[in-house]
C-alpha cells in the first residue's frame, strides 16, 4: 500500500497533531452557547461563515449539495464499506483489508467519542436532517477516511496514483464544506472531521504495513504476495 510508510506515519501524526489542536481549540461547552470556542477567534469564524453562507446559497448549489450529504450518510458509506471488505477478503488481500477495517473502525469509534465528549451544538436551521451533536463531523469524517484509504487499497504506489490522491482530498475538501453550506455543521467541525478521517487512515496504513514487515522478518508470517490474476501491484496484496 505505501513504499514508505514511516513517511506516512509522520504525516499521520502530523494531522493527528493539527486534530488535538482543533480539540483543544474548540473545548467543550454548554451545548446552547455554540459556537462558543476556547480560543474565541475560532467561534467568531465559524459563526461569520454561517452567516456569509446563509447570504449566498442558491438553488443549484443547494441540491447538489443535499445530495452529496445523502452520498455520504450511513445509508451509502456503512454498504460500501462491507463491499470493499468483501472485495478484499474474496481477493484475499488480507493486509489490505487489515488496514481498511481498522480506519474505519477506529475513525467511527473516535468520532462517536468526541462527539459524546464535546457535545456541540448544531448552527440554526439546518437544510438537512441531522442527529446527535456537531462536533466533529461525521460526514467529514466518512468521507475522508473514505476516499485515502480507497486510493491507498486500489491504486498502486507512485505517479499514477497522484490523480487519485489529488481527487481524494477534492472530495473530502468539497463533502466537507458542503456540510457547512447547509447549515449542518460549523466550519471548525469540518475541519476536525478532515484532520480526524485522513490521520486515521494514513496511520492506519503505516501501522499495518509496519506490522506486516515486522512479522514478514521473524517468520511469523509470509510476505505478502500478488494474488493471482490481480492486475494491480503486488505491494498492495
Amino acid at each position: 500500500m505505501l513504499t514508505d510508510h514511516r513517511r506516512a506515519f509522520r504525516i499521520s501524526l502530523g494531522l493527528l497533531a493539527c486534530l488535538a489542536f482543533m480539540l483543544i481549540a474548540v473545548g467543550r461547552h454548554p451545548e446552547h452557547e455554540a459556537p462558543v470556542t476556547t480560543i474565541a477567534a475560532i467561534g467568531d469564524i465559524d459563526l461569520a461563515v454561517e452567516r456569509w453562507v446563509d447570504d449566498i446559497r442558491i438553488g443549484l448549489a443547494t441540491g447538489l449539495f443535499t445530495f452529496l450529504s445523502v452520498i455520504g450518510g450511513g445509508l451509502v458509506t456503512i454498504p460500501l464499506r462491507i463491499a470493499v471488505s468483501v472485495w478484499l477478503v474474496m481477493r484475499r488481500r488480507f493486509v489490505a483489508l487489515s488496514a481498511f477495517v481498522l480506519a474505519w473502525v477506529a475513525s467511527e469509534a473516535l468520532l462517536t467519542s468526541l462527539k459524546t465528549f464535546f457535545h456541540r451544538g448544531r448552527p440554526p436551521g439546518p437544510l438537512v436532517g441531522t442527529v446527535g451533536f456537531s462536533f466533529p463531523s461525521g460526514h467529514a469524517v466518512a468521507g475522508a477516511t473514505l476516499a485515502v484509504a480507497l486510493v491507498l487499497v486500489f491504486f498502486p504506489p507512485g505517479p499514477r496514483r497522484r490523480k487519485w490522491e489529488l481527487l481524494a482530498v477534492g472530495f473530502s475538501f468539497v463533502m466537507a464544506l458542503s456540510r457547512v453550506y447547509l447549515s449542518a455543521h460549523w466550519l471548525s467541525d469540518v475541519v476536525t472531521g478532515v484532520l480526524l478521517g485522513t490521520g486515521i487512515a494514513l496511520g492506519s496504513a503505516a501501522l499495518v504495513t509496519e506490522v506486516t514487515n515486522l512479522l514478514s522478518a521473524r517468520g511469523v508470517i509470509s510476505p505478502p504476495r500478488k494474488p493471482p490474476g490481480d492486475p494491480l501491484d503486488p505491494r498492495l496484496s
